[in-house]
């Protein structure tokens, strides 16, 4: 069993790790002030399901092979790059009417939340990461690794859903002002569509 200082400082790091600038809370941050706070809390869900994919990932060993496979590692940057492309061309070609319609569909929060989850696994760098800080708090002698991994990952999500939340909480309070003003869902709309197109320049040029 892992102790509780160990648990309690992994949860510390997990947190600052949360609120470190990153494509995560960017991503959250600018859709709930987009689509309001209910929709980046479902961004925020699918981005920790895809932390639930890494963890596992990582528990199993699956990650190891974006370590070592400069094929596997490049393949699935290039989808994700290619995908935050398009939801960018998205966000330049819609309206104001467009965004406000999409703000209030059930149909849309599971488009959020898958969203979510795609923009979170196609980055392999979460896996690679996920490798290397999660073992640093495990140990062989107290049990199970798998297990512990889990745990920790567990962890992790529980401080991300939390940060996480807040980013959205407080974005989607700027969202009703948005929603009143054509001009301004424009103006968001072009600015979240930039963050999309760094994004994907980020992700397209990072290396192992």
């Amino acid at each position: 069993m892992i102790p509780v200082e160990t648990l309690a400082a992994f949860f510390a790091a997990s947190v600052i790790l949360a609120l470190a600038p990153g494509p995560d809370n960017i991503f959250v941050l600018t859709q709930a002030a987009l689509y309001g706070r209910i929709s980046g809390i479902f961004v925020m869900f699918g981005l920790c399901t895809g932390l639930i994919v890494h963890t596992t990932a990582v528990a199993f060993g699956v990650a190891a092979i974006f370590k070592v496979s400069e094929i596997a590692f490049t393949g699935l940057k290039i989808f994700g790059a290619c995908y935050l492309a398009w939801l960018a061309w998205q966000a330049f070609r819609a309206s104001a009417s467009e965004i406000t319609g999409s703000a209030h569909g059930k149909k849309s929060l599971g488009k959020l939340y898958r969203r979510g989850i795609l923009m979170n696994i196609t980055n392999p760098k979460v896996s690679i990461f996920f490798l290397a800080f999660l073992p640093q708090f495990a140990d062989p002698a107290r049990g199970s690794l798998t297990v512990q991994i889990v745990l920790l990952g567990g962890i992790f999500i529980l401080a991300t859903l939390l940060i996480f939340g807040g980013i959205a909480f407080l974005a989607g309070s700027i969202g009703g002002w948005f929603s009143r003003s054509a001009k301004a869902q424009v103006i968001m709309n072009r600015v979240a569509g930039t963050v999309f197109i760094l994004l994907a320049l980020k992700l397209a040029s990072t290396s192992r």
